[in-house]
């Protein structure tokens, strides 16, 4: 991490966590860049072509992405590509019986949003994972949505999907705008954990998650990944985190202050007005 004067070196690999090596050192963790993770170049490629491919077609599968691939030129086993898909933190979308491990499928609940009328800031976010191709390795971006307002609220970039990151970021979020009523995510690992589940219970936010082979259920977090993508992270290919981290920082600026398509307002704005009119 770069700090103000020199590089400071954070890594897992001397006893102490993450956490207790930025409190010692006084930097900030969500400042930290992260080297990307080692996969060959033939792996990167066929992710990198993939993405957008998937982005628009989300109920493909591995044998879908076989033949795909195959007409692009890259030979690949269905083995290789179902390794791929969890390296990308993709599923297909289609209705299937519920395989969650059974350590997990306690925490998994129910979809609260069907019919609900969302008028005000804080009332839902959004949160969701997505990957983030770079011209030499890849990393993954969460981000933290109201829905209300489609403002984007805090984000965060690693190389490995976990609980602690997605609850950090969340916990951005928090100290920055207030607690919301209801989070929504999918059921991914990290949001179906105790660790995820239990923070949101203490802080009495409802946990509310995406039906199964449900492709709309997080439908603003996902049109936000469509457009970060197509409109500057395809366009503008970089190969460090401190690139990858400053053009998502300006990118986020734009599109919290850019007139959204729905709400036909300015993230920013909705947010705040709907903030003030709340406290009035």
């Amino acid at each position: 991490m770069k700090d103000r004067k020199q590089l400071v070196e954070v890594n897992n690999k001397n006893g102490l966590s993450i956490r207790k090596q930025c409190r010692l050192l006084d930097v900030n963790r969500g400042l930290l860049y992260y080297a990307p993770q080692g996969e060959s170049a033939l792996n990167l490629e066929l992710m990198r072509l993939m993405d957008p491919h998937l982005l628009e077609h989300p109920t493909e599968g591995v044998e879908s992405m076989v033949y795909f691939l195959a007409d692009h030129g890259y030979r690949v086993n269905a083995k290789r590509v179902r390794r791929l898909f969890g390296l990308m933190g993709y599923t297909a979308i289609y209705h299937k019986r519920n395989l969650s491990k059974l350590g997990q499928a306690k925490y998994v609940k129910p979809y609260l949003l069907r019919n609900l009328d969302i008028k005000q800031a804080n009332q839902v976010w959004s949160t969701d994972i997505t990957y983030i191709p770079m011209v030499k390795g890849f990393m993954y971006l969460t981000a933290i949505m109201d829905v209300y307002s489609r403002k984007i609220l805090s984000w965060g970039l690693s190389n490995t999907m976990t609980a602690g990151w997605c609850l950090e970021v969340l916990q951005q979020a928090i100290d920055r705008h207030g607690k919301p009523e209801i989070i929504n995510s999918d059921q991914g690992s990290q949001y179906t954990s105790h660790k995820w589940c239990e923070f949101l219970t203490k802080n009495n936010i409802q946990i509310s998650m995406d039906g199964k082979g449900r492709a709309t259920d997080n439908a603003w977090i996902e049109r936000f990944w469509k457009s970060i993508k197509y409109e500057h992270i395809y366009i503008q290919p970089v190969d460090n985190c401190k690139e990858l981290r400053q053009g998502i920082e300006k990118y986020i600026g734009y599109y919290n202050n850019k007139t959204h398509h729905t709400t036909k307002q300015k993230p920013d704005l909705r947010y705040s007005d709907s903030i003030l009119e709340k406290a009035a």
